[in-house]
């Protein structure tokens, strides 16, 4: 029987049981194999219950840095999980290793004959071991997390520190957490031929890099850009977010000397609530925002079109998960693209941002409440799943201390003073962006109140027709101006001549280097683009007229990000081929490419000699 051999380049599946304290100790393995300078992607697949139902922790190891979903066969299973047995052993590829309880007996020649089995008694060494039932669970993933450091070869010393690290404030915890690692390490390097024919070889390929998740990297983006009002409802998988901000504002928005907290966060009853005491936070003047996912968006739109029509900023961070309705909570999708971007009734369009990766989302935080500010507008930040709730390598969080906060068009009282005047809505500079003021700025001149009808270019209310034609003909002309403000896109030129293009938004971008290179194994060559804000700037037309074919890619059934682009330049619908995935799981570089080629008659087993 052939067996995988693999160094630095393997997927591992962690199949265990939701609320058993697996998830610590599988990000543990994973940390670790960071701290050796190993490229790692580990992916937490959860289920939207407490406690009782399957969940998995994959770890893709990849010294080429290939950080996106490998595919659903993979080169080991740990298979904690009766309940998932038999599919676990059914994604392990051929030739490939079964991590298992050997407690009890299983007749593994039942299943496959094509892998190999690893048994470990695991529970028996628990129970020998430890009397405490909840100690045998919790220990029992660490037991497992030893064996696995023998068979794999990884460097003891650094999963030891990892522990030292993550008890050092219960240091009680360590001696008993190191003797369960030592517990599996004796027991596979004493019972099976270590290391396996899969292993890993400590590397510098990670130097100042970071392991952290998207959720976290925007909360404190939102701190630095000195956001000190956050309003919301609790929602998968956005309520991390929320709470990481709360976490760095107690450690940084609290006055050291009088202690008082220099923030407010506020659990609203609903959505809806939340994004009114948001909009009221910020016409005060305060930077402020809200998280949610897409049944929190819906919730909110009659408000974001209230934020949208009186031209008060507003941050949101969507953290789009599979839907529509309930949908599928804890399974990623780009669902929310249409749904953002029209969001409220009548003629009202968002600003969408799209991060990519979490320095990415970090840098897309601060800059969010800049341009809100900038622009008076609602900005949305659209995270997925994907990237909000699993950790990522990452390059380092930076800061500039000079930056300055871009307040956008505030007038203060001295600067009314000199107005015979003042007109809220009135467009002195050509750009559709009018001048604002915070309430109380002057006694007499300013804005003290706002409305969500319609009104004239002085805040009167007006339901004359010219009056509005002229109001929302300004706010195209904003949007037209954000186009031109907004982040440009980013494009990857191939490195041939390329008649084809690919387009992309957010964490689609994890798999671009490898769908690449899969392509141009084919002699097949594209240049590529992550579009990262909408309304789209002018680079993004220049690269879909610049090729004959540009696929799409979309998360989500019914292709809206290729919706947006025709609805809003316009582009010839056969032009923009369609690549979708939509099963709430990551896509696949080898997703995208199957369907690339399916599109352009190149058949898997044919080496393409044109170049697309």
């Amino acid at each position: 029987m052939n067996t995988i051999t693999a160094v630095n380049e393997f997927v591992i599946r962690f199949a265990n049981v939701n609320g058993t304290g697996s998830a610590s100790a599988n990000m543990l393995f994973a940390k670790s194999l960071f701290r050796m300078g190993i490229p790692v992607s580990p992916r937490n697949m959860f289920p939207s219950n407490i406690q009782g139902l399957p969940t998995w922790y994959d770890v893709r190891v990849s010294e080429k840095g290939y950080m996106g979903r490998r595919g659903e066969n993979v080169d080991m299973v740990v298979a904690m999980n009766p309940q998932s047995f038999e599919r676990d052993v059914k994604s392990l590829a051929p030739g490939g290793f079964l991590f298992y309880d050997s407690t009890k007996y299983i007749d593994t020649g039942k299943y496959r004959s094509d892998i190999q089995w690893i048994g470990v008694p695991l529970m028996e060494i628990c129970q020998r071991e430890y009397q405490n039932p909840r100690q045998r669970q919790l220990f029992k993933n660490i037991i497992y997390v030893g064996a696995l450091a023998a068979l794999l070869e990884m460097d003891f010393d650094v999963i030891k520190d990892l522990i030292a690290s993550q008890f050092k404030a219960k240091q009680k915890l360590i001696p008993p957490n190191i003797h369960a690692l030592e517990l599996g390490y004796d027991y596979a390097s004493k019972n099976f031929d270590c290391p396996l024919s899969i292993k890993v070889k400590a590397a510098d390929l990670n130097k100042d890099k970071i392991l952290i998740d998207g959720n976290t990297a925007s909360a404190i983006g939102a701190v630095y850009s000195g956001a000190t009002v956050a309003s919301w409802y609790p929602i998968t998988p956005s309520t991390s977010l929320v709470e990481a901000f709360e976490k760095f504002a107690e450690r940084f928005r609290i006055d050291k000397e009088t202690g008082e907290k220099k923030f407010a966060i506020i659990q609203a009853e609903d959505e809806l609530s939340a994004m009114g005491m948001v909009i009221g936070a910020s016409w005060n003047g305060a930077r402020a925002f809200t998280a949610t996912s897409g049944p929190g968006v819906s919730l909110m739109t009659e408000f974001l079109g209230l934020a949208y029509f009186a031209e008060i900023p507003v941050v949101l961070f969507d953290v789009q998960r599979g839907g529509p309705s309930t949908g599928m909570p804890t399974r990623t999708q780009q669902s929310d693209i249409l749904s953002c971007a029209y969001a409220s009734h009548g003629d009202s369009k968002q600003v969408l941002l799209f991060p990519s990766d979490p320095k990415d989302a970090f840098d897309i935080a601060a800059d969010a409440f800049d341009y809100a500010n900038r622009l008076q507008t609602p900005v949305i930040v659209m995270l997925d799943l994907e990237l909000g709730m699993n950790d990522w390598i990452s390059d380092e969080l930076e800061w500039d201390d000079k930056r300055e906060y871009d307040q956008g068009k505030v007038l203060n009282a001295e600067q009314l003073d000199k107005l015979e005047r003042y007109g809220r809505y009135l467009d002195v500079d050509g750009d559709g962006i009018t001048y604002r003021t915070y309430p109380g700025t002057h006694p007499e001149k300013g804005a003290f109140f706002t409305r969500g009808t319609s009104r004239d270019e002085y805040a009167v209310y007006s339901e004359l027709g010219e009056d509005y034609v002229h109001n929302v003909d300004r706010l195209t002309r904003k949007f037209a101006t954000a186009a031109e403000l907004l982040p440009k896109p980013v494009i990857y030129k191939a490195k041939a001549s390329a008649v084809c293009g690919v387009v992309y938004v957010g964490t689609t971008a994890l798999v671009q280097d490898e769908m690449t290179d899969l392509l141009e194994q084919d002699g097949i060559y594209v240049d590529a683009m992550k579009i990262r804000a909408f309304p789209f700037h002018s680079d993004v037309k220049k690269f879909i007229n610049k090729h004959q074919k540009v696929f799409v890619i979309d998360i989500n059934r019914d292709a809206q990000l290729r919706t947006l682009l025709i609805n809003e330049e316009d582009f010839d619908p056969a032009k923009l081929l369609s690549i979708r995935h939509y099963d709430g799981m990551p896509v696949t570089a080898v997703t995208i490419v199957e369907q690339m080629k399916s599109a352009l008659g190149i058949s898997d087993n044919s080496n393409a000699e044109k170049r697309a």
